[in-house]
């Protein structure tokens, strides 16, 4: 692969990290100032998100889309994914967002690899590596730097914006590491597409959206839209052709770019505030990815 090809890669990972980032901003601004709620936005964005990703997949495969259906082991994995990982990894983040900020929710919700880290550490009765527990350490302390700001006695983040960022975090564990042979046999495209539609009909039938009172104003489809083609669509696409190019381990340090991005996005369009505190507690975080990334036990 030529060196314009990488950089071609690099920037397609880097615009996926980035879209991802504006769709949290995005969840932000329709629910902090047009009145949604996670309730409302989630299972409407899943199910259409995941519509349209089936149908890009069925553009680009055929009736491939649907093998995921052949055998009952793959059915009842694409089930348990779309149901408890997908749906939980989206439905706790935007709430966190609802509660706390994009760039705060989509901070903690990096806490997830450490959880994985630890789950295969467990698994495979191995004690973490040296930088594995230094990674386990930083997201201990960024997590107690952005909810006390190195004051153990108050709480700057409120409780409800901590339990559901940190519950994102351990439903980006699940939803990463439970569906790992089905992506390896089907493809993230499809994968991703059914647990999409999946964990939105799922929580269509429990928040039932269309009995909310909600007025869906030009701004509010144009934001919707952002989310779901934007943050989904073209940055799933994006992400995956990237590290088709550049790989999985230098394109998933290049995507860390979507807290930043998160961040940026808030701080600029939403107003939203970070002190000192908090932007120590984001560097502990965000650094742990390149602490896992390193570690020879991965």
């Amino acid at each position: 692969m030529t060196a314009k090809e990488k950089m071609t890669g690099a920037a397609l990972t880097l615009a996926g990290g980035i879209l991802w980032g504006f769709s949290g901003t995005c969840g932000q601004y329709l629910m902090q100032r047009e009145g949604l709620t996670s309730d409302w936005l989630v299972p409407v964005r899943l199910s259409l998100a995941g519509l349209l990703l089936l149908l890009f997949c069925f553009a680009r495969t055929g009736r491939q889309v649907f093998g995921v259906w052949k055998t009952p082991r793959d059915a009842a994995g694409i089930l348990v994914f779309g149901l408890l990982g997908m749906s939980m990894c989206q439905y706790t983040y935007f709430t966190a967002i609802g509660a706390s900020n994009a760039g705060t929710a989509t901070v903690l919700q990096y806490i997830g690899p450490v959880l994985i880290m630890l789950y295969v550490s467990a698994r495979s009765r191995k004690l973490p590596s040296g930088r594995e527990m230094a990674a386990v350490a930083l997201a201990v302390l960024g997590t107690f730097l952005l909810a006390t700001h190195g004051d153990p006695g108050s709480m700057v983040l409120s409780e409800r914006a901590l339990f559901w960022g940190l519950l994102s975090a351990a439903a980006l564990a699940v939803y990463t590491v439970q569906p790992g042979r089905l992506l390896q046999v089907h493809g993230s495209l499809a994968v991703t597409g059914w647990g999409m539609l999946i964990g939105g009909l799922l929580l269509l039938s429990i928040f039932r959206p269309w009995t909310m009172d909600v007025a869906v104003n030009g701004r509010v489809v144009l934001g919707m839209a952002v989310i779901i083609l934007l943050g989904t669509v073209v940055a799933f696409s994006c992400y995956m052709e990237g590290i088709r190019r550049v790989g999985p381990k230098k394109g998933s340090l290049i995507a860390s770019v979507e807290p930043v991005s998160a961040t940026v996005f808030s701080a600029v369009w939403m107003g939203a505030s970070f002190g000192v505190f908090d932007l120590a507690g984001f560097v502990c975080i965000l650094s742990t990815i390149f602490l896992l990334s390193s570690s020879k036990s991965n």
